[in-house]
């Protein structure tokens, strides 16, 4: 049971009981007064609370707020994947475990208030690149996440994930983020039916039928949403448009609401690691870990300096274990059967509650595993309900192209490439490998090889021979 108690003191009384005194931001002080609190051990000595300035109902509020945010992952992430030929009801599944396990890992070992679960962006390259586009089975693409995975793991245990980072051009970094973005959109205007298939241009505009104008009435739902701050803007703009379809005859009615979790037994474990360890693979294998740990790190940075856990130098403390559970995840998702698990932005919305630990990322890792009791309810979605999430999602990624530099050529024209040739491509794999070739042969052409990084020449070498094969 919990026990917290509030008390207002007077300044002057502060020091009479500095046992209790938590000395809160400017902004939470009431009167010039100081708000005290006693919290159970177990949540202290778990979490820290008193020294993260935080309270148990603020912890709680936070991780609700994460979840709500971030929770329509548990119905864009499986229908992407499903498109792969995986089991749905299986992956809805494991999309809510993937999730609900990372985030309790980086909760407990970290005390973070992160939350983890399939990577948007990544789950695309997944589907759209490996399997769809190169025709490489479901097991085989899960083989290729749990190597990148494994490699991700060796980099963060030796200390080479900071190396890594420091050798990709900061133009680079923000342009894959963007680029990915593009591309997620790209591909929710697909699944909406506006942007269709044209033989003599390559696409076109769809028509204005009634799922694709329920699809854009649910964009602009979420968009005032989101405009308003109201929690969880994209999931309750995804369950409006569903609502507003079964109504209509556009889309059928759920068989259930509450079920037991389908079984993950058709996607979990499948995995073929020796299809994986392919030559021709080994640079989709390093895309996932590239991508990966950009994602990661900005994320955490991000998140981590919104929640004050900056120290006075700049670092962030626990960086490391925070970047190993993010490894540790993207190989339990892979043997569960899901793409690569990382950290997510929306972990922001609960820090702006007010979230400093780990007790923020452990409520929402329980919604999460209770989430997969709706099962039904979540593949009775329309992929034109789900479709103004993903565009929303790019807009969120498009956020980094104001600090791309586009009047030096030098870093300006490989980031637009990069950016521009993953959605016209429909490869992120390509888009990052134009990147890499096009900074380094600039910078050959110029006499200004020496200021590439020895990692970043490696990174354009592996671009070159998978263009090749």
């Amino acid at each position: 049971m919990l026990l917290t108690q509030f008390r207002i003191l007077p300044e002057e009384s502060a020091s009479q009981c500095p046992e209790t005194v938590c000395r809160l931001p400017t902004d939470m002080l009431k009167n010039g007064h100081f708000i005290t609190y006693r919290e159970r051990p177990m949540f202290e000595k778990l979490f820290q609370l008193r020294q993260h300035r935080t309270t148990v109902r603020t912890e709680l509020t936070a991780g609700v707020t994460t979840f709500l945010a971030s929770a329509y992952i548990i119905l864009v992430h499986p229908a992407m994947l499903a498109q792969t030929g995986m089991n749905q009801g299986a992956l809805t599944t494991v999309t809510c475990l993937a999730a609900g396990l990372a985030t309790l890992l980086v909760a407990l070992w970290a005390n973070a208030p992160l939350m983890m679960a399939p990577g948007m962006g990544l789950n695309a390259f997944f589907t759209y690149s490996l399997v769809l586009g190169q025709g490489i089975p479901w097991p085989t693409a899960l083989g290729v996440v749990f190597l990148s995975g494994a490699f991700f793991l060796l980099l963060t245990v030796f200390g080479f994930r900071e190396r890594l980072l420091r050798a990709i051009p900061p133009s680079l970094q923000q342009a894959i983020s963007v680029g990915i973005g593009l591309f997620i959109a790209f591909i929710g205007l697909q699944n909406l039916g506006l942007v269709v298939k044209n033989d003599a241009v390559l696409v076109e505009l769809g028509h204005f039928s009634p799922p694709v104008l329920l699809g854009l009435l649910g964009l602009l739902l979420a968009a005032l949403l989101l405009a308003r701050r109201v929690r969880g803007a994209l999931l309750l703009a995804i369950l409006a448009v569903t609502l507003l379809g079964i109504v209509s005859g556009q889309a059928a009615l759920p068989a259930g609401v509450i079920a037991l979790p389908p079984s993950p037994a058709p996607i979990a474990f499948k995995l073929d690691l020796a299809g994986a360890c392919r030559l021709v693979l080994w640079p989709a294998i390093f895309t996932f870990m590239f991508v990966d740990l950009f994602d990661s790190l900005g994320t955490l940075l991000a998140v981590c300096r919104e929640a004050e856990m900056v120290d006075d130098r700049g670092r962030i403390p626990g960086l490391g274990r925070m970047l190993t559970a993010d490894a540790l995840a993207t190989l339990a998702g892979a043997l569960l059967g899901t793409s690569t698990t990382t950290a997510y932005l929306e972990s922001a919305s609960g820090v702006s509650e007010g979230g400093r630990t780990g007790l923020t990322g452990l409520t929402t890792a329980a919604l999460f595993f209770l989430a997969a009791f709706f099962a039904p309810l979540a593949t009775a979605i329309p992929a034109f309900a789900t479709a103004p999430a993903l565009i929303m999602v790019g807009v969120f990624m498009m956020r980094g192209i104001g600090r791309i530099d586009f009047y030096d050529f030098e870093e300006g024209l490989p980031a637009f490439l990069t950016l521009l040739v993953m959605p016209l491509t429909f490869s992120i794999a390509t888009g990052l490998a134009f990147g890499f070739l096009s900074y380094v042969l600039l910078k050959l052409c110029l006499g200004k090889i020496r200021q590439c990084d020895p990692f970043l020449l490696f990174a354009a070498t592996l671009s070159f021979i998978s263009f090749c094969l």
